[in-house]
C-alpha cells in the first residue's frame, strides 16, 4: 500500500458525513507504519474503543470506512479466527466490526459486518511480521495468503458500497 496524506485519509470515508470525516481521529504516526507490507490502514480510535477505522487501495482510488466494534463478551476463555486473515487469538483478540452501508441503504440503517483481528493487524499477522500465537497449517503459500486476504477485504468493502 503506498502511504496516504491524513486529507486523502478523511477523503475517502464512503459511509460517514463530511464532518464526522473531518472530526475523525486519524493516526499520527502515518510516516512510521510499514506500508510496503499494508494491505490497508486499520486503527482504532484512541479516545472512543468503540470506533474503528479502515483505509485500502481501491481501483478508483482509497475507500475508507468507519467502523463500530461490538462489545467484547466477558467471563469466558475463548479462541476466535479473523475473517480477513484467518489468524486465531484467544480471548479478546478479534472484535465483530460493522460498518453502516453507504448512502441509502446506510441512512436506512443497513450495516454489514465482520470478524477482525481486534488491533486490525491483518497485513502483519499473515506475512509472518506479528504473532497471535500458533497458526494453522496451510498449504498456501505467503503470497497467496496475502491474496486471499485481499479478496474477503474487497468483498466486505464492496458490500458496505453496494
Amino acid at each position: 500500500m503506498l502511504a496516504p496524506t491524513e486529507s486523502a485519509i478523511r477523503a475517502s470515508f464512503v459511509n460517514t458525513t463530511q464532518g464526522e470525516a473531518k472530526r475523525l481521529a486519524v493516526p499520527t504516526d502515518l510516516d512510521f507504519r510499514p506500508w510496503d507490507d499494508l494491505d490497508f490502514l486499520g486503527w482504532r480510535d484512541p479516545s472512543a474503543p468503540q470506533r474503528a477505522y479502515l483505509v485500502a487501495e481501491a481501483d478508483d482510488g482509497l475507500i475508507g470506512v468507519a467502523l463500530r466494534v461490538a462489545p467484547q463478551q466477558t467471563g469466558r476463555v475463548r479462541r476466535s479466527m479473523c475473517s480477513l486473515c484467518l489468524t486465531t487469538h484467544t480471548g479478546d483478540g478479534v472484535s465483530l466490526m460493522t460498518a453502516r452501508k453507504a448512502g441509502s441503504g446506510g441512512r436506512q440503517g443497513n450495516s454489514v459486518g465482520l470478524y477482525v483481528c481486534s488491533d486490525l493487524a491483518c497485513s502483519l499477522y499473515v506475512r509472518g511480521k506479528k504473532h497471535a500465537g500458533p497458526r494453522m497449517h496451510e498449504t498456501l503459500t505467503p503470497a497467496e495468503k496475502v491474496e486471499r486476504t485481499r479478496s474477503t477485504l474487497t468483498a466486505f468493502l464492496r458490500k458496505v458500497t453496494q
